[in-house]
């Protein structure tokens, strides 16, 4: 299922889930069940300005030693935060792997509530490009990575589609591609609890805004409240984000359609998805394999449910992510090397001079 030889050249197994979280369901809620021992937060906070007064907060890990290999920005999901223990552990995994990581709070998130008014979307360009410009400026020459969860490879791949020379590579992992089927997978039967989970979390986050809260969108919240996360958007996130309709937004946020038109210009991306996700369907990315879009790789995995990927050796996610990621960076100085060397681009059999 997974791309000729990638696995092989990563070395790296394919995903195998640990017991006991076996199947879909488990796999997506291990992070919640069992908290992993990662010690006390030690990013350095930094602010970045998105308009007049509003700032995005992301908290910034470095490498154990040495030169880092490039600054990985790294998005949490819907209801996530840079505290996030996923998201955390995903920077640990790749800090170890020689990077320096920003995760990144969206509009409204955990502890850069307070630095922004209202909530994020799936398409958040006009907070996260001036982010990634500002990136830009401190990788300081090095390759600038991305990396989101859920819907924050959502919100990064809509960024690259807008501008795709804001990044160097970026890999996803469960990001939905096409929010209209996302939102009918959401609202299965079985899928009622993580529905209930996500909506509060979402209300919650929505009313804590210390710059207020208007009185309808207020009273919308309120009792009985949204009853789906398509009511959420069509109340809250479109019309703020200045959607004419919840249609509107999951039409124009979804970057499936776009991948699909073609022709896209995209750095090397990394797309991987769980047949067995249980919040975002797998068919969008599965349309994507199959049109074999130039520098974008799609993996997808029997297993693994929604960012869980929980294997014998730790988070088979993470390490997969770091892997593809170093690899990039290699590729990437070999082929500036090839470039930049004299005999580059000569003739066979011919012969050049060196300078002077």
């Amino acid at each position: 299922m997974e791309p000729p030889n990638l696995l092989r050249e990563l070395d790296l197994p394919t995903f195998r889930p640990r017991f006991p979280w076996i199947g879909g369901d488990l796999q997506t809620l291990r992070d919640t069940l069992r908290r992993d021992q990662l010690g006390p937060d030690g990013g350095t906070p930094i602010e970045f300005p998105i308009g007049p007064s509003e700032h995005l907060l992301a908290m910034q890990d470095h490498p154990p030693a040495g030169q880092p290999l490039g600054l990985v920005v790294l998005l949490h999901g819907l209801g996530g935060s840079s505290a996030r223990e996923g998201l955390r552990r995903m920077g640990q995994t790749l800090q170890g792997a020689g990077f320096a990581v920003l995760r990144l709070n969206m509009r409204g998130a955990g502890p850069g509530r307070h630095l922004a008014r209202g909530t994020y979307a799936a398409n958040s360009n006009r907070d996260l490009l001036p982010v990634l410009q500002r990136a830009r400026e401190l990788a300081r020459g090095l390759p600038l990575l991305g990396m989101g969860i859920s819907l924050g490879g959502t919100k990064l791949l809509n960024a690259l589609l807008l501008d795709p020379g804001l990044l160097d590579g970026l890999v996803t992992i469960s990001s939905p591609l096409d929010l209209e089927s996302c939102s009918r997978q959401i609202e299965l039967p079985r899928n009622r609890l993580y529905q209930h989970w996500l909506l509060k979390r979402l209300v919650e986050q929505t009313l804590a805004d210390p710059f207020g809260v208007r009185p309808e969108e207020r009273s919308s919240l309120l009792e009985p409240g949204p009853r789906t996360i398509r009511e959420f958007d069509a109340v809250i996130t479109a019309p703020r984000w200045g959607y004419a309709s919840v249609d509107d937004y999951y039409r124009q946020a979804s970057p499936l359609a776009a991948l699909l038109q073609g022709p896209v210009d995209l750095p090397p991306c990394l797309i991987v998805h769980a047949e067995d996700d249980p919040w975002v369907p797998v068919g969008p990315a599965r349309q994507l394999r199959e049109v074999r879009i130039p520098g974008l790789q799609v993996l997808l995995t029997a297993q693994g449910g929604h960012n869980g990927f929980h294997g014998p050796g730790g988070c088979w996610g993470d390490h997969l992510t770091a892997r593809w990621l170093r690899r990039q960076v290699a590729s990437a100085s070999q082929s500036k090397a090839q470039s930049e060397s004299p005999a580059a681009g000569a003739p066979a059999g011919s012969a050049q001079s060196a300078p002077g």
